[in-house]
């Protein structure tokens, strides 16, 4: 893991949201960003390293989250 500091102007918390909410959330902060801003995406994911290649699954819940 990097110890790069990266300092984020939004914070996406997508934890427990089923498809496609993440991508639906991510995608709106970006839009509201200026050039050069950074978000931050918080999601409950599972990875692995390929090749020097990061892996991402992501699974779709059953239940819907209130809110």
């Amino acid at each position: 893991m990097s110890n790069t500091h990266i300092e984020a102007g939004t914070l996406v918390d997508a934890r427990g949201l089923a498809c496609p909410m993440p991508i639906v959330k991510t995608a709106k902060a970006m839009k509201a960003l200026e050039a050069g801003q950074v978000v931050k995406l918080i999601a409950t994911v599972e990875w692995h390293q390929d090749d020097g290649a990061f892996v991402f699954y992501l699974r779709k819940g059953g239940a819907q989250r209130d809110g």
